[in-house]
This record gives structure tokens, C-alpha cells and sequence, in this order.
């Protein structure tokens, strides 16, 4: 007798136990829909844009059923530090820092523009200006937007490293400017004499901001090189949190929300793509790497 109810109270436990490890699991799982996505977005969008912002916010939240907060940074290289070390769930960053941490952090999804997910970096120049190559900006003042971006930096740099040439050699005089829309206005002004800027954001601002580009031309483009991309820590890119933000960005022209915030951005949508995508990229910084300064 006192045996069999010792067998019961230690079935009790068990139970018990399990039930309460099972509330764990759905306590765990409603706090993590509860908690906000915390989203991340460096100057490679037009961050200026109140509106789209809020827009972008507003239809995350509806799409994933949970909060957004969006957390939004100077340069390249705090947006990344935030996303290394995993105190921002997802970021929309540039695929020179993707690259670089490549085996830090996984894709999540890359925009599609024009039909395809690539874009290219713009060497401009003032309109009046009779420059027709990167060589004929030797001697010149410079203006970069982050020296973590891939087409307001890097490309300009692969280029001359191909010329054996580095920024501090090639140009009298270089600055970055933190943002593309910033290289517009530098040049436009005459603060600069060239810059290298994002070709998403200058023909964008050539649709929405006409007169800011208007005293400005394009000399050179790169060849098509992989789309600023959104990603994650990679310990988390197959975590429940990532698979739906995944999903509600892939699912935005499907929505009238997401198609409002796609033609704010002037974009088609998103699409899932491999790493090898950013390769061009990487060859680039590989190149740079390998010229002195």
C-alpha cells in the first residue's frame, strides 16, 4: 500500500512537471509574440522619409501580428555591430558588410528592383563638369558615403585598385558624407567635384527630389552587383521570428498594405536568394584588400 503510493505521487510529479514544462513552452512562445521585432535600417534607405517609415512599421506589425521597432543608425558599421552581436533581430544593411561578416549573418530577403535583385553603384559628377571617366577625377575632391558601403565606397576603390591606385593616392581630398542622399547634395553643391553614391537611392531621388539632383550627372556605372539585403545572425536565420519576417516581406505585393510601402520604395518586392548572389561583391573587396594605401 505504501509502495503503490509512493508509484502514484511520483506519477503526480512527473505530470505535473511535464504540464508545467509545456506552460513554459506556451508562455515562452506568447512572450516572443508579444516582444517587438526589433528591426533595423542603415542609410541605405532613403531614411528621411517619415512617412514610408511609419508605412514600413505599420505593415510589419499587421503581417507578423506582433510590435516593430525600428531602430535606425548613422553609419553602416553601428547597424552591423547591433546585428553581429544580436541585439537587433533583423537589419536592412549592404552586401559590402554581408560579405564581410558573411559567416556571422544569414540572408533574409533581398529586394527586387527592376526586376531583378541587383543594382549598381553611380560615379556623378556636376552637370557642367567634362569628366567622362574615373581617371578624369584625378586631383579632385571626393565625396564617399560610408567606407562600409559596397557602391558608395567599395566599387570606387576596386576601381582604382585596378589602377593601382587607393582614394588617399588618386583623389587631393576625400570625405564621407553618411548617407547617399548626402553625396547628392555634396556634389550638386560643389562641396565635391565627384562621389560615388548608391544608384537605387540617386535615380529614386531623381523621381521624388528632382531639383536636388538636378546640377548633377551620372559618368560611370558599375555592372550589376547583389541588392542592399536584409539578414540576420546567422544562429537565427531558421528561428520562427526570422521564417515569418521572411515570409511577410516575400508576401508584400500580395497585400495592399505591402504594395502601398513597395511603390514608397520604388521597389517590385522581395525575393529569397542564395549568398553567391554577393560574390561580385566579395571579389571587389578582395581586390581592395590587396592594394596598399
Amino acid at each position: 500500500m505504501i509502495l503503490r503510493k509512493v508509484i502514484n505521487r511520483r506519477r503526480w510529479m512527473k505530470g505535473a512537471g511535464s504540464l508545467a514544462a509545456s506552460f513554459g513552452v506556451i508562455g515562452a512562445r506568447a512572450r516572443a509574440k508579444d516582444a517587438p521585432l526589433r528591426f533595423a535600417l542603415t542609410p541605405v534607405l532613403l531614411t528621411s522619409d517619415l512617412v514610408m517609415l511609419e508605412a514600413l512599421k505599420a505593415y510589419l506589425a499587421h503581417a507578423m501580428g506582433r510590435p516593430v521597432h525600428l531602430v535606425s543608425r548613422r553609419t553602416y558599421q553601428e547597424i552591423t555591430a547591433l546585428l553581429v552581436t544580436r541585439q537587433v533581430d533583423a537589419a536592412w544593411i549592404c552586401g559590402y558588410p554581408f560579405v564581410v561578416y558573411r559567416k556571422e549573418l544569414a540572408l533574409v530577403a533581398v529586394p527586387v528592383w527592376r526586376g531583378q535583385p541587383l543594382y549598381q553603384s553611380y560615379l556623378i559628377g556636376r552637370a557642367d563638369q567634362k569628366a567622362d571617366t574615373l581617371a578624369d577625377l584625378a586631383g579632385t575632391v571626393h565625396a564617399f558615403s560610408d567606407p562600409d558601403s559596397n557602391s558608395g565606397y567599395l566599387v570606387t576603390c576596386a576601381a582604382l585598385a585596378e589602377m593601382g591606385q587607393s582614394p588617399g593616392r588618386f583623389f587631393r581630398h576625400f570625405f564621407y558624407t553618411y548617407g547617399h542622399r548626402n553625396v547628392v547634395r555634396a556634389v550638386a553643391t560643389g562641396l565635391a567635384t565627384g562621389g560615388s553614391v548608391d544608384g537605387y537611392v540617386y535615380d529614386v531621388l531623381r523621381e521624388a527630389e528632382p531639383a536636388l539632383s538636378a546640377d548633377t550627372r551620372v559618368i560611370l556605372k558599375s555592372e550589376l552587383l547583389g541588392f542592399p539585403p536584409i539578414a540576420c545572425p546567422a544562429p537565427e536565420a531558421q528561428s520562427p521570428t526570422i521564417i515569418h519576417l521572411r515570409e511577410a516581406l516575400i508576401a508584400m505585393p500580395s497585400d495592399r498594405r505591402g504594395r502601398e510601402v513597395l511603390a514608397m520604395l520604388r521597389l517590385d518586392g522581395f525575393s529569397n536568394e542564395s549568398p553567391e548572389l554577393f560574390d561580385g561583391i566579395a571579389d571587389k573587396m578582395n581586390l581592395v584588400r590587396g592594394v596598399p594605401l
